[in-house]
């Protein structure tokens, strides 16, 4: 939207046409209810009713002359606080309007004034700002985009001159808002009341004035009778369960008529009694219409008593069916009772009001108070389960609280929801990383054990293959020790058989031996003889031949000992 600033004259057509088709700042206590100058039905009845004057008047307080006056004086201190020049301005906000005393040039800072009551002075003065209040400069803010309002109580003078600086507050802004919406939607359905005088009853006819005359023949002269029909016609008409403020006051009114008629029963009767002795039949009469009176008065004082009761609480019971219809509303839309309890005073608004009228209004302005309140709530909660429909889709099971969460303030709300998502997470993360350990530690038992017990199988099967290899190679052990046995025993054999060959070769052989040892002894027998022949004929040339032939014996028998 855009804020557009509207130069216009107060008092001119348009200034009237701009008042009645936006939302003023000044407007907005009364719209809240805060107004202590103008009810809230008294602003819808203005504006329904289109009246420019009446609402000019009625929003307008400013134009007064002497207002107009005291504003100007303080004008100028104003300015020396803020250290530059203010000029009154005139913003709209798509429907909402704000008139401000002053603005700064920047736009930044926006002056209201109030005139000098000490109330609001000392209230001020403490750096507190009456609820009252809060609403114009909340919206003037709102509207001009001032960050800050000068709110000054003063007569003019610099001896009766307060002030604070007000910022912008984002709840009542939002009950600002909120407010402006109910305040049409009421407006929508508004139906203007006759305005009507202060209520009086109607005038009741009084009752003939009893006579009752005696004679002196005990004769009596009285209108009784004509008295008697005209109190019975006279009760038959009075209103037996009153309702409006007319019916009360005629009830009250016939309240008093007829205790002036009993009072006048009892006179009457009194008076014929001083005139004679006994009239048995005229004090039966009187007691008659005396205790008609008094019975009908008694019971109508009763009956009014009681139904200003019960008028009270109808119309308190009214407010809290409406309250309880709008915020069920509100459930309806959500889908779940989300709405908290919204509190409401309503029989404390109508201690002091006398009337049906300022009953209804009382319930009515803290109605809508309540309703603002509900339908801020209701915006929140709307607000809140939006978020956490958009980053809680997936994790509803984190959110049982979700009564209790609606009901926080939207930024504390999501950062709420983000933590606790990102602490699932980070614990689902951890919980996860958990069981991805704890099942790579039981895979990794898994593989140990595999492996022991494949390394058992394995061991056990190499000490079986060792098993089985040593058994095998005892076997082959054993079948080479029984071969070896064989073979050592067939060796032993032949080894015998040779022994017994080579003894038998030996003894053949020493046999050969000694012959042959028998022989060569002889043979060196033999050379000996021959040698020593031959170194004895060697020399003798007679026996050379023979020499000669020994000499090729001895060759030979060297050779063959070589």
């Amino acid at each position: 939207m855009e804020r557009i600033q509207h130069e216009l004259i107060q008092g001119e057509p348009k200034w009237q046409t701009l008042l009645l088709e936006t939302d003023g700042a000044s407007e907005a206590a009364a719209m809240l209810g805060l107004s202590k100058n103008t009810t809230r039905t008294e602003l819808l009845r203005a504006k329904s009713t289109g009246i420019a004057k009446e609402f000019s008047d009625f929003v307008q307080d400013k134009i007064l002359d002497h207002g107009h006056k005291v504003e100007a004086l303080a004008r100028p201190m104003a300015e020396e606080i803020l250290g530059e020049e203010l000029y009154p301005a005139t913003y709209t906000y798509g429907k909402l309007r704000a008139s401000t005393d002053g603005l700064t040039m920047d736009g930044l800072t926006a002056w209201e004034h109030k005139q000098w009551a000490a109330a609001l002075a000392a209230s001020v003065s403490r750096g507190e700002l009456p609820e009252e209040h809060q609403p114009q400069c909340q919206q003037i803010m709102m509207v001009t985009g001032a960050n800050r309002v000068l709110f000054m109580v003063s007569d003019g003078t610099p001896d009766n001159c307060v002030h604070m600086f007000v910022s912008p507050h984002g709840k009542w802004m939002d009950r600002i808002k909120a407010g402006w919406a109910m305040f049409h939607q009421d407006l929508a359905e508004f139906k203007p009341a006759e305005v009507l005088p202060p209520v009086t009853a109607a005038p009741v006819m009084a009752l003939p004035a009893l006579s009752i005359q005696v004679n002196g023949a005990i004769t009596l002269t009285d209108n009784l009778k004509v008295f008697g029909e005209k109190l019975t016609a006279f009760i038959e008409r009075l209103p037996k369960s009153p309702s409006s403020d007319q019916e009360f006051a005629d009830a009250e009114q016939a309240i008093k008529t007829l205790e002036t008629a009993q009072n006048a029963l009892e006179a009457a009767e009194s008076s014929a009694l001083a005139q004679v002795a006994s009239v048995d039949e005229m004090r039966r009469t009187v007691a008659l219409y005396a205790g008609q009176a008094r019975s009908t008065r008694l019971m109508l004082t009763k009956l009014v008593a009681a139904r200003k009761d019960s008028i009270r609480v109808e119309i308190v019971q009214a407010g809290r069916d409406a309250l309880a219809e709008r915020i069920n509303l509100h459930n309806q839309v959500f889908g779940k009772p989300y709405m908290p309890q919204i509190n409401v005073d309503f029989a404390g608004v109508i201690k002091g009001k006398k009337t049906v009228a300022s009953l209804k209004d009382a319930v009515d302005t803290e109605l809508a108070r309540a309703t603002i309140e509900a339908t801020t709530i209701a915006g929140k909660i709307g607000l809140n389960l939006k978020t956490l429909r958009e980053l809680a889709a997936d994790y509803k099971f984190l959110f049982s609280d979700t009564a209790q969460l609606v009901l926080k303030e939207p930024d504390d709300l999501t950062n709420l929801a983000k933590l606790r998502i990102a602490e699932h997470k980070a614990a689902e993360a951890e919980r996860l990383e958990a069981e991805r350990e704890k099942i790579r530690q039981e895979e990794q038992a898994k593989a140990q054990r595999e492996a022991e017990e494949a390394a058992k199988r394995a061991a056990a099967e190499a000490q079986a293959e060792i098993y089985a290899k040593v058994a095998q190679d005892r076997a082959e052990q054993e079948a080479e020790d029984r071969r070896i046995q064989d073979a050592l025993a067939a060796e032993e054999s032949r080894l015998q058989a040779e022994r017994k060959a080579a003894q038998e070769e030996s003894d053949r052989l020493n046999v050969e031996a000694r012959t042959a040892e028998a022989e060569r002894q002889r043979g060196l027998d033999t050379d000996n003889l021959i040698l020593a022949l031959y170194e004895r004929i060697k020399a003798d040339k007679k026996y050379s031949a023979l020499a000669k032939a020994c000499l090729a014996c001895i060759e030979r028998a060297q050779r063959r000992a070589a």
